[in-house]
């Protein structure tokens, strides 16, 4: 990455506060949350790994997003946690890129896996008889393989031109992570052509995922009303209540962050927002799938027995 361009050689994350004892309580509250993750998105992958009843699309689906989840919790805690306990609030310039490019890789990614949970959903629910068929091994491969590459190759695009800009207005990030609108704001000079790419990306990344998860659940809605009975129809919706919860909570602070007009941005609250989804949502995902889920409980029984 060519540094000719801007004059930042490091960036300073603020964090959260300066204040040492609220530092230690952050610190110990975001490490609880970290081992909480790591437990519960790896204790997850292993059941649905060692219990053949879970060996479904449906959970190698779960089972992708815990890993992916896992890893996007990994590119921010360390780093807040260092923050937290040390004086050095630095950033090497290519560690910024670094953890841009994998947060931006890890959050499109998701956005696509949630989709295509969304067209699980509906295929199980729309046609059950033909559910192993239609939703193949071959085809739930190449679903999460597509999520991954399509979310990288976009993330290559967006780090490329944010790290282009001329970071001319210092070196501070008031958050606690290398975020797109932080460094927007310490950039300066012409930014319109910017402005366009962050657009298409958000558009194609989070709108159009947005719109597929909305239409499958609308085909989702219309064969649970042919159901007869209320049994039946309450079993259908069980299937998918996890994933729109999931889906409701991510999609939601992701697109109160990025699709507001800059006028309405507050750095402070939006630092709350951005905390959810980067590091509460990889916490609540094993909960949410596994609480509710009859199966989950059966088998974590079996491998503790």
């Amino acid at each position: 990455m060519e540094r000719s361009n801007h004059t930042a050689t490091e960036f300073i994350l603020v964090g959260f506060t300066t204040d040492p004892t609220m530092q230690l309580v952050l610190f110990a509250v975001f490490l609880g949350v970290y081992s909480l993750t790591v437990v519960g998105n790896t204790s997850l992958m292993v059941l649905i790994c060692k219990d053949s009843r879970l060996h479904t699309p449906m959970y190698f689906f779960i089972g992708n997003l815990s890993f992916l989840d896992l890893w996007y919790s990994t590119v921010y805690t360390p780093k807040i946690l260092m923050t937290c306990i040390s004086e050095d609030k630095s950033i090497s310039f290519a560690g910024c890129v670094c953890q841009f490019f994998f947060s931006a890789g890890l959050a499109y990614s998701e956005c696509y896996l949630l989709a295509a949970m969304a067209y699980d959903r509906y295929a199980a629910i729309s046609k059950p008889l033909l559910y192993s068929q239609a939703m193949s091994v071959k085809l739930c491969a190449s679903l999460v393989v597509s999520s991954y590459l399509g979310g990288f190759i976009n993330s290559s695009i967006i780090t490329k031109r944010t790290f282009a800009l001329n970071f001319c207005s210092g070196n501070v990030i008031d958050d606690f992570f290398c975020d797109l609108l932080p460094l927007v704001k310490l950039a300066c000079g012409k930014k319109d052509g910017y402005q366009t790419v962050l657009y298409f990306l958000l558009a194609s990344n989070v709108i159009t995922p947005t719109v597929l998860i909305l239409a499958s659940y609308l085909f989702i809605v219309a064969t649970i009303l042919k159901i007869r009975s209320t049994q039946g129809r309450l079993k259908a919706f069980s299937t998918c209540s996890s994933h729109l919860i999931s889906v409701t909570l991510y999609y939601g602070s992701i697109l109160y962050i990025y699709s507001r007009p800059q006028s309405s941005y507050s750095l402070d609250r939006d630092k709350i927002v951005s905390t959810f989804y980067t590091v509460v949502f990889p916490m609540l995902n094993p909960m949410i799938y596994s609480l509710r889920n009859k199966d989950v409980k059966e088998a974590l029984d079996k491998l503790i027995k």
